[in-house]
């Protein structure tokens, strides 16, 4: 099942920049004017002609309160100018929440307001908090994080498993530790044959082709296998499938209605990418996170869980990029951002291309970017633009 709701809202571009009292209407796009699907749709968007940056964003009735900056707001402007002017990796929007009200609102390029946005490995994020979702409800125990991924996938093959593969916990697969080891060539080869990929043949492969698992290779790999299983595992316990538990128990929880999430060969919800969200979606998802767990004062996921989720469970690694001062949860990110001599720690789900959801506790902060270019400059571009602002306005007593 592909989720996707479209909402026939008229094409606005060309919004001029800068509106201050909600004022203005964010720009918006008629996708029944497109005969493309929903997820080709955001190809054949033009880009807008000018940015549009409110610093009083318009209560749109999607279930996000709304507020407004006042002491701060010529320094997110000026960033968000420089953004629209090129000086900045390109984004398509940058959004910021401030005690659970949207403060600050902006698109650029591609972006509107209510065009989902591909989420990249943003997607393994919400699949980690599905997973939180189904232990909520008593689908599963925290104490099923440690239990073996076969255990709850009946009618695997057992004789033809790896050794080592009754080792692989949710926990290995949510932190990148599985310690499946497949050549690249050889899983490309086996990921051709689509008739063995249906339903839970896909992890009969995983556990099947890879070298022999022990506790020495479970460690960090970041790779596509992981979040599949884990999403495979969710499809076994809850009723239904993974895609109807998701779509009632998270999205319509939240009041997100405009998204798509492409279904994998296996017939459940691809785990490492291929969501779509708005922006205004991807504040929520980070509200959530902020908020330990509650929507709207209901516990749609345990606290610990999300405690576990966002904390440090994994150290990663990667030759090409310098994760000095990062940690690995289930599949979120985590790194401390400094301004002065103190440290904020962010939680996040990221994503290639410049996707990020960040939640911040210790400013009640959640920033939510998306983008169409790898960069490895805006966390520091929000460690020295966007977090002094709201350091300043907090201890001035000014925030809003």
């Amino acid at each position: 099942m592909i989720f996707k709701k479209l909402i026939t809202i008229g094409l606005m571009y060309g919004i001029s920049a800068t509106a201050g009292a909600g004022d203005l209407k964010a720009p918006e796009i008629n996708m029944a004017d497109y005969r493309s699907d929903l997820p080709n749709l955001e190809r054949s968007t033009p880009k807008l002609k000018k940015a549009f940056i409110d610093t009083a964003p318009a209560d749109r009735k999607d279930g996000i309160p709304v507020g407004e900056i006042d002491t701060i707001k010529e320094s997110l402007q000026k960033l968000a100018q420089e953004i629209a002017d090129n000086q900045h990796t390109p984004y398509d929007s940058l959004l910021i929440a401030q005690n659970n009200k949207l403060v600050f609102e902006s698109y650029y390029s591609l972006g509107r307001v209510n065009l989902p946005h591909p989420q990249a490995s943003a997607t393994k994020a919400y699949t980690a908090l599905a997973i939180g979702r189904a232990i909520q409800l008593g689908y599963l125990t925290m104490a099923d994080l440690d239990k073996p991924v076969i255990s709850f996938l009946k009618g695997l093959d057992k004789k033809q498993l790896v050794k080592g593969a009754d080792l692989v916990t949710l926990n290995h697969a949510m932190s990148m530790q599985s310690g499946i080891r497949i050549a690249e060539e050889k899983l490309d080869a086996l990921l051709e044959n689509k008739e063995q990929l249906t339903g839970k043949k896909l992890a009969q492969i995983y556990l099947s082709y890879s070298k022999p698992i022990t506790s020495d290779s479970q460690t960090y790999l970041y790779q596509g296998s992981d979040p599949m299983i884990a999403m495979l595992v969710l499809d076994a316990v809850v009723p239904g499938s993974a895609s109807d538990f998701i779509k009632e128990e998270l999205l319509e929880k939240m009041g997100i209605d405009i998204y798509h999430w492409k279904e994998a060969v296996s017939g459940v919800p691809q785990a490492g990418s291929r969501a779509m969200m708005t922006s205004r979606s991807m504040v929520k998802w980070g509200t959530l996170v902020l908020n330990k767990g509650k929507w709207n004062g209901h516990q749609l996921i345990p606290e610990a869980y999300i405690a576990k989720a966002t904390g440090k469970v994994a150290v990663p690694t990667d030759d090409e990029f310098d994760y000095t001062n990062f940690s690995y949860g289930y599949f979120f990110w985590r790194t401390p951002l400094k301004v002065g001599n103190k440290k904020y720690i962010a939680k996040f789900g990221w994503g290639g291309g410049g996707q990020y959801v960040i939640s911040i506790e210790d400013l009640d902060l959640v920033i939510a970017i998306t983008g169409h270019r790898d960069d490895d400059k805006t966390l520091g571009l929000i460690e020295q633009r966007i977090l002094p602002a709201f350091v300043s306005s907090t201890l001035s007593g000014t925030a809003g």
